[in-house]
């Protein structure tokens, strides 16, 4: 039987706090996992037929407890030794059994899925699982993978949890600020990814870059004061703002300088802006903040004849003190060409075409294409979008850079 929206959205929002529930009371990370996700099945199945319970989130944990209960005991009739869980019991004796179920231990989950101690792709696929309540299916699906593979992907990761002996506890003071940013920056990776995807037929994936900006206000319920936060949740809803103006019918890519600025979410970008302005009124100014600045000046421009290039090459010049990176070069790039001419921005291309990491990607060969183009050399500027269109792992990206290689050498006949 299917949800309603509500009903989903509910038992999204209860996930992280059932779980941080069980692995605060009994530990096992992975096991209370497993039974959580078991929990919400349970729910999904039963709600719908059966009607909401009055205290969702205590039938949930009632539920998960009874399951983690069941795997105990069976692990334990067959390894024949006893571990210290409690048995099955009706209802209220489960809930008086775990004490403080309305203790929200959310935000010590979602730290614990984000620990520098395990990869980029784990922390990504455990927080998606963990946190956000997705299924190891919708997970797998969103990133173009086999089920069996995020499967193994989320199991390694639980697997780094329970090897690492980590407490289940927010991390210390002088810890917690180096672990938000790594929080923040797995977010930043799953919008990244829902925005403009790594790989795949479609340009977007829009259930991950939904899922990021949600699970970012809900970080921000959390911690209100935190300007970074309130930063990355601003730069997701300006930069999510155009998503509908971003692909044609048929998916094709539209440029930001093509774009129906018309078709943009207003709302979204006058929410972005105000969150943007409030934070840097308060200081400290952290990179989110700057390139949501960033982002706003862009989403502000009635057209791009309007936008304020100085203003967004300061920017740049900001966060590139303040977090330095080829990406961030390679975009200020641009700004530099857009302010002082396509041969200034040619000749800072030119530097970081030696950073290895930078040398051999797609975005390279693309931003030097785009430079020419605007120098007015329209050979040189059809062979580096070849070169960047066979180095483009996303297929509309690929299409539209073969698709410019081809105009500006009809153009050279």
């Amino acid at each position: 039987m299917s949800l309603d929206r509500d009903t989903e959205d509910l038992l999204r929002e209860l996930a992280p706090q059932v779980l941080g529930a069980l692995v605060r009371r009994y530990g096992h990370f992975d096991a209370s996992e497993d039974a959580t996700q078991e929990a919400l099945l349970a729910a999904a199945l039963q709600w719908p037929k059966e009607g909401t319970p009055d205290n969702p989130r205590g039938w949930l944990i009632t539920v998960a407890s009874r399951r983690l209960t069941d795997q105990v005991r069976s692990e334990a009739s067959r390894r024949q030794r006893e571990y210290q869980v409690t048995v099955a019991t009706p209802q209220s004796e489960v809930l008086a059994a775990v004490p403080g179920t309305d203790r929200d231990d959310s935000l010590a989950l979602l730290f614990m899925c984000c620990h520098p101690a395990l990869s980029a792709p784990s922390q990504i696929a455990l927080t998606l699982r963990a946190v956000g309540g997705l299924t190891t299916a919708q997970i797998a699906a969103a990133f173009l993978v086999p089920e069996s593979t995020m499967a193994q992907r989320i199991s390694r990761a639980k697997q780094g949890i329970r090897a690492s002996g980590l407490p289940f506890a927010m991390p210390a003071p002088a810890d917690r600020a180096d672990r938000l940013r790594a929080v923040l920056h797995v977010l930043y990776l799953i919008f990244n990814e829902g925005y403009a995807t790594t790989a795949g037929p479609d340009l977007t994936a829009p259930h991950l870059s939904d899922e990021a900006i949600r699970l970012t206000r809900w970080l921000r319920r959390l911690l209100p004061d935190d300007g970074e936060v309130a930063g990355l949740l601003a730069l997701m809803l300006l930069t999510d703002a155009r998503r509908a103006a971003r692909t044609r019918p048929d998916g094709s890519l539209v440029p930001l300088a093509e774009q129906d600025r018309g078709a943009w979410d207003r709302e979204r970008v006058d929410e972005g802006v105000a969150l943007v302005t409030a934070a840097l009124s308060r200081g400290p100014v952290g990179p989110y903040q700057v390139q949501a600045a960033i982002a706003a000046v862009h989403d502000e421009a009635a057209d791009v004849a309007a936008t304020d290039w100085p203003q967004i090459l300061g920017l740049y010049d900001v966060l590139e003190r303040m977090a330095p990176s080829p990406m961030v070069s390679l975009n200020r790039a641009v700004a530099v060409a857009e302010v002082h001419g396509p041969a200034a921005g040619l000749d800072l291309v030119a530097t970081l075409a030696e950073d290895s990491r930078l040398a051999r990607h797609h975005r390279l060969y693309a931003t030097r294409a785009h430079l020419l183009e605007l120098a007015g050399d329209h050979a040189a500027a059809a062979v580096e979008y070849r070169a960047a269109a066979r180095r483009a792992t996303s297929l509309p990206e690929r299409r539209y850079l073969a698709a410019q290689a081809a105009r500006l050498a009809g153009d050279e006949r």
